[in-house]
């Protein structure tokens, strides 16, 4: 049943509003699709971020006015459709080149990426960059590679350090210092141990039998015992 002409106006602005916002498309072409093909087709488009419609060549190229995605809807011929995204066209590229690998009933017919047009050789080697998923990891693994070096390199040296302080520790090498602290003392105190050896020489050399004790003082008693017994002049 042919549309009216409201009907038309409102997919042509249904359309419009989805891809107002688009940055790249990819048209294609199909004969003897499938329901459950279709199905299958869009489910894969979802999965890459994208959306897609069977579109009327003059209401796509209606639509397209004034987006990012309108040079390749102008012009169209025989049955399209259009699968497009705002997000990563590398991505929407793979997932359809991978489906029409083993469906050959959809042909590409042409692409748009940020307003450049590309032929379908020119879509197959888009599906084979890496997407901007892949490229945000390899960039990310370059930014933080220094980092993680640094890391390893500073927790190697914190582990050398301990081993080397342990090794010192168990062969006895910061030990020593506090061993010639304790012999310190033993050193100083060896004058004193000569010095009371000397005075108990002393003393015993000073030691007389008993009652023969200081005998310059007993010489001079014995002079003064002497001169006592002495008649004294008349």
């Amino acid at each position: 049943m042919a549309l009216t002409k409201a009907k038309k106006s409102d997919k042509v602005k249904a359309l419009a509003t989805e891809l107002e916002g688009s940055t790249s498309a990819i048209i294609g072409s199909f004969k003897g699709l499938t329901a459950s093909k279709d199905f299958e087709l869009r489910k894969v488009i979802r999965s890459a971020g994208g959306h897609y419609h069977v579109v009327k060549n003059k209401l796509a190229a209606r639509s397209a006015q004034g987006t990012k995605v309108e040079a390749a809807l102008q012009g169209l011929k025989g049955v399209s459709s259009v699968a497009y995204t705002s997000g990563d066209p590398v991505a929407l590229a793979k997932a359809l080149s991978e489906w029409v690998k083993e469906n050959a009933e959809f042909t590409f017919k042409l692409g748009i990426v940020d307003g450049k047009l590309i032929q379908p050789a020119e879509i197959e080697q888009l599906a084979k960059l890496p997407g901007k998923q892949e490229l945000f990891s390899k960039l990310l693994f370059l930014i933080n590679s220094p980092a993680q070096r640094l890391v390893t390199v500073l927790n190697a040296t914190g582990r050398n350090l301990a081993v080397v302080v342990n090794q010192g520790v168990q062969q006895g090498k910061y030990g020593a210092p506090a061993a010639k602290a304790e012999a310190a003392p033993a050193v100083e105190a060896a004058p004193v141990a000569e010095v009371a050896a000397a005075h108990v020489e002393e003393a015993a050399a000073g030691e007389q039998p008993s009652g023969a004790a200081e005998p310059e003082n007993g010489t001079a008693s014995q002079a003064g015992e002497a001169a006592s017994t002495e008649p004294a002049e008349g």
